[in-house]
């Protein structure tokens, strides 16, 4: 009886059933750091401090839902919070916080216009 023979390094045997380790084409790769392109929450270009509340419509990266984005509102996080409330109360929908921006599930772009206009911000609206 002639004994197995072990494969060679560089074969491309795909499986074995002989117990080593012959099953590999090659060893797994470390995983990869995602570039800072990849690690942005926040779709479109930084927000300019002037003043204004930029309200936009996003879909991009939600899975084709549309989502009511809020940014450069003044105050601290408890501010924020309430705010995020107020405007979910508005909207009748559900919402977050991520940072200094609030995220209103749904497009209700007029509605949160008209009502931060009626707090005193000046509103821009902005994409699409």
């Amino acid at each position: 009886m002639v004994p197995p023979t072990l494969p060679e390094k560089n074969s491309r045997l795909v499986y074995s059933t002989d117990g080593t380790d012959g099953g590999r084409i090659k060893p797994p790769e470390p995983p990869r750091r995602p570039t800072s392109k990849q690690t942005s929450k926040s779709s479109g270009p930084p927000v300019p401090d002037d003043g204004f509340v930029r309200i936009r419509r996003e879909k991009g990266g939600r899975g084709g839902k549309t989502v009511t984005t809020v940014t450069g509102l003044p105050g601290s996080d408890a501010d924020l919070d309430a705010m995020v409330k107020l405007l979910k109360q508005l909207c009748g929908a559900g919402g977050t916080r991520e940072g200094s921006s609030v995220l209103i599930q749904g497009d209700h772009r007029d509605r949160i216009q008209a009502k931060l206009e009626s707090l005193g911000h000046k509103v821009k609206l902005a994409g699409g």
